[in-house]
């Protein structure tokens, strides 16, 4: 049977396994021919004759299609924790099969179970999933006051995310590890960055209310410091005014080329989490520099491709926006850039050669769209007085495809 073929009914299930389902949900799990799900959630069933049970491939996602078609006969049930649509399965398997072939039957998530625990309400907490991701995802959230829960991929998490935070500076905050959360042996402990030790249990999410440093916020222009560069870095108020113009929006993609440090595909992510960036760099140093400020302010998926464009540019995804901070005037660059622009795609060119902005005056007289030459100045010593330090200028072409 192809995969297309195949209904599917996922069912969420907490940490109290077959007493805290649904009589609905037991129904469906009695007469099922094939219950798929993780060994913990399948050791949570009681045993039913005749029925197959399959733990899910590892790894997941590749092995996931000719799984499902070895054991897509008769009846299928799905296991999944709590909410199979949080950061689970359910997702994964909508997207593999399409909405009209998964029927989902959720559980209490965990985050509701964390939130009920606490008092905390939805809207003043954010959610962050780790689970098979970095962990220094959750330094996106950095700010003092923020309360966040990490969805933890294992019991290493916690510890982990200790010592991360207590690096940044946050290791006085309120820390609540809850374990086995709706089940019998359901933990809580009390705590902060700097003085858990451990252990937790693996199935765990960790409550955090944020004490620390104010560094970064969501609005476009992170002070210059906050990024490891050797002199190509595109300054703050550079940074801004690009991304002004990007506009980026959930969901879409970013090319990033001639990277740099980094900084306006990393930007660019933080300003919302299903944003996604490919940062193109020609220089291997520069490269895993970029790797490691992505990890540092929080954006661990963003994605370096070493290489000299356009080249490097053949088989990437198809961007929302592309930004060229370096090598527009490099023969093809600036034709593969507009050519890939889909309609409301955005392109926007820095450029501070007078070639470069020879080239995006031709740009700009024969597409249209934005030529603006910035300078900024920055106050500076002068003696014993304080004067004005100029930048260099530099010409941006901001372009929007009709």
């Amino acid at each position: 049977m192809a995969v297309a073929d195949v209904h599917l009914t996922v069912i969420g299930i907490g940490a109290d396994g077959w007493a805290g389902l649904a009589e609905t949900a037991r129904a469906l799990l009695q007469e099922a021919d094939v219950v798929l799900g993780a060994p913990r959630q399948l050791d949570l069933l009681p045993q039913i004759a005749g029925q197959r049970r399959a733990p899910w491939p590892s790894p997941l996602r590749d092995a996931l299609p000719a799984f499902i078609d070895s054991h897509a006969t008769g009846r299928v049930v799905a296991l999944a924790s709590g909410d199979p649509m949080v950061s689970g399965i359910g997702t994964t398997l909508v997207d593999l099969l399409g909405a009209d072939r998964v029927t989902v039957l959720p559980h209490v998530s965990s985050p509701a179970l964390a939130r009920s625990r606490l008092g905390w309400s939805a809207e003043s907490t954010a959610v962050v999933s780790v689970v098979g991701r970095d962990v220094h995802a959750v330094l996106r959230q950095l700010a003092p006051g923020r309360r966040v829960l990490v969805l933890s991929s294992d019991e290493n998490t916690p510890g982990e995310l200790a010592a991360l935070l207590a690096a940044r500076g946050y290791g006085g905050s309120r820390m609540v590890v809850l374990g086995d959360l709706g089940g019998a042996a359901e933990t809580r402990v009390e705590t902060t960055p700097a003085t858990f030790t451990g252990p937790a249990p693996r199935l765990n999410i960790v409550a955090l209310e944020l004490s620390g440093p104010l560094e970064t916020g969501w609005a476009t222009g992170l002070p210059d410091e906050l990024f490891e560069h050797d002199g190509q870095l595109t300054k703050r108020d550079l940074r801004a005014a690009a991304l002004a113009r990007l506009l980026p929006v959930p969901g879409q993609l970013l090319w990033d080329v001639g990277a740099g440090a980094g900084s306006v595909g990393i930007e660019w992510m933080r300003a919302h989490p299903t944003c996604r960036t490919v940062a193109v760099e020609a220089d291997p140093a520069r490269a895993e520099r970029i790797g490691r400020n992505a990890r540092a302010l929080g954006v661990p998926g963003l994605q370096v491709v070493p290489g000299t464009a356009p080249g490097a540019l053949a088989g990437l995804p198809a961007p929302d926006a592309v930004f060229i901070g370096g090598g527009a005037t490099r023969p093809g660059v600036l034709e593969a850039c507009l050519a890939v622009l889909a309609p409301a795609g955005r392109l926007v060119v820095h450029g501070v050669t007078v070639e470069t902005e020879m080239l995006l005056g031709r740009c700009h007289a024969e597409h249209g769209g934005e030529l603006t030459r910035i300078h900024v100045e920055r106050a500076a010593p002068v003696g014993s007085f304080t004067g004005w330090t100029p930048g260099r200028a530099v010409t941006q072409w901001a372009f929007a495809k009709r």
